[in-house]
């Protein structure tokens, strides 16, 4: 294997993930494989595990938001579903979740649905890019929205106290008190929820949702490999040392937000983030 080799495969495979039209066209196949296919064409997939964390957690942030305060709102008609939504999402395993929702959106009508005379087409539902994403953003809403209700109930009753002495009511309050104090007290264990799904992403491969022409995750490929090659213990171990690189990757970035969060403070007070794996969720 030689440097032009390797230049071949990182030209060839390394956005083969997004689509045929941008890699070759046919995958690497039996003694055609080698090491830098194998690490290419895996780190090509990983754009689909980024795809399915960040968008996750950017709107599963708010859903989960609204959920907290809807779970710690004293009117029933709020905290009754945001109660259910939560105890729906945690106690059901995430893997059951998966296959629930895919079964749902399959029933949906096949010719689409007709609203105003407007044809909705639902197909696009049952793929992997699109409904595999919406179970993520499920799953850690409702997990946020539980470290988030927590955090609120955590709110010093001093920092409430004084901004009631300033003045501040409805959303003032809530802007520049309860929020702000809400996401310094959540973050680190919100931290650890991040890196779960950014880990939890793997299990889109083995979920009923199908890749859409080959455009498959990084457990996809490296599955591909371990079957084409009958060797797991190159491609397995490579995709490994990519999640581990974006786990630390989500440790700095998440850690640095940290900081800004608790700037004001003295260091000493200052919330340590620290990594605890959820080995059992």
């Amino acid at each position: 294997m030689t440097f032009d080799t390797c230049a071949e495969s990182f030209h060839g495979l390394i956005l083969r993930a997004l689509g045929r039209d941008f890699g070759d066209r046919l995958l690497p196949r039996g003694l055609e494989i080698n090491v830098c296919d194998q690490v290419f064409l895996i780190a090509s997939g990983l754009v689909w595990n980024v795809y399915f964390a960040v968008l996750a957690l950017f709107f599963g942030f708010f859903l989960a938001t609204a959920v907290a305060l809807g779970k710690a709102s004293p009117r029933a008609w709020a905290r009754k579903p945001a109660e259910a939504f939560v105890f729906l999402f945690r106690g059901s395993p995430l893997f059951v979740q998966f296959f629930f929702i895919y079964e749902a959106l399959v029933l949906l009508p096949r010719d689409g649905i007709t609203l105003g005379g407007i044809v909705i087409d639902t197909q696009w539902t049952t793929r992997a890019w699109a409904g595999a994403l919406f179970v993520l953003f499920l799953n850690t809403s409702a997990y946020t929205a539980e470290i988030f209700h927590g955090a609120l109930k955590a709110i010093p009753k001093g920092d409430l106290e004084a901004a009631d002495a300033y003045g501040l009511t409805g959303f003032a309050k809530f802007r520049r008190v309860v929020w702000p104090t809400m996401l310094r007290l959540a973050w680190p264990s919100y931290t650890n929820e991040a890196i779960f799904l950014l880990h939890a992403t793997t299990l889109v491969f083995f979920s009923a949702f199908p890749a859409w022409q080959q455009m498959g995750d990084a457990l996809y490929y490296a599955s591909y490999f371990a079957a084409q090659t009958f060797n797991p213990f190159i491609a397995y171990p490579i995709v490994g040392l990519y999640f581990i690189l974006m786990t630390l990757a989500v440790i700095g970035l998440f850690g640095a937000v940290n900081r800004r969060l608790n700037r004001h403070l003295p260091r000493a007070a200052r919330a340590r983030f620290r990594f605890r794996p959820q080995y059992i969720r």
